[in-house]
C-alpha cells in the first residue's frame, strides 16, 4: 500500500467505517498470522489457537485506531507495529494459560521431597501381607533371608553377595518359590 491509500483507509477506519476496517484486516492479516504462527510454542497449541491471538490483536488495534491513538507513515511501519502487538499478545496469552508451572519453578519447591501421591489401599496392604505369609510358608527357613532381601528391592547380584550364594542359585530359589506359589493358588471359578 502506498502512503495516500493507507492514510485514506486509516481515516475511514477512524471514522468507524466497517468496510474500511475489513479492508485493512484483509490487507495485513496474512502477514500477522505468519508472525504469530512462527512464534507460537508447541506447548500452547492444545490450550488456544493462533487465530485467537490474531483476533485479539485486531480488537485492540482497531479500537486504538478509532480512538486516534496511532498514526503510521507507511504500510511497513503499520505492519511492524502489528507484528510487535501480536508477539506481545501471544506472550500475554501464554502467561495467562501457564501461570502455575512458572510459579512452582519460581518457588523452588523440591517435588522429589513431597510424599508419594498414592498410598496403597488397606485391602492391598492386607493382600500383600497374606502373600508374604504364604511365601514364607512355602519356602524352607534357610531361604527366608533371600526373600527378605528381595522384598527390600535388592537385585540378584547383591542378594548373592550378602548371602554367600551364587547368583544362579538365588535365581533358582526364587523361581522355585514362584512355581510353588502358582501351583498353590486356588483355581479361578469357571462360569
Amino acid at each position: 500500500m502506498t502512503r495516500e491509500p493507507l492514510e485514506l483507509l486509516l481515516d475511514q477506519v477512524r471514522a468507524g467505517d466497517p468496510a474500511a476496517a475489513a479492508q485493512l484486516v484483509a490487507a495485513f492479516e496474512p502477514g500477522l498470522r505468519q508472525v504469530v504462527r512462527r512464534a507460537f510454542p508447541d506447548r500452547a497449541r492444545s490450550r488456544f489457537d493462533s487465530a485467537d491471538v490474531v483476533q485479539s490483536v485486531w480488537v485492540r488495534v482497531l479500537a486504538g485506531l478509532r480512538a486516534g491513538a496511532w498514526h503510521f507513515a507507511d504500510g511497513a511501519r503499520l505492519g511492524a507495529f502489528l507484528a510487535k502487538v501480536a508477539r506481545r499478545r501471544l506472550v500475554s496469552r501464554i502467561r495467562h494459560h501457564f501461570p502455575s508451572s512458572e510459579r512452582e519453578q519460581a518457588a523452588g519447591v523440591d517435588l522429589d521431597a513431597l510424599p508419594a501421591a498414592e498410598e496403597p489401599r488397606p485391602s492391598q496392604v492386607a493382600q500383600a501381607a497374606e502373600l508374604w505369609e504364604r511365601m514364607l510358608a512355602l519356602c524352607p527357613p534357610d531361604h527366608h533371608d533371600i526373600l527378605r532381601l528381595r522384598r527390600t528391592g535388592l537385585g540378584l547380584q547383591e542378594i548373592a553377595r550378602r548371602t554367600g550364594l551364587h547368583e544362579g542359585s538365588v535365581r533358582r530359589i526364587l523361581r522355585q518359590l514362584a512355581r510353588r506359589l502358582a501351583l498353590a493358588q486356588e483355581p479361578l471359578p469357571v462360569g
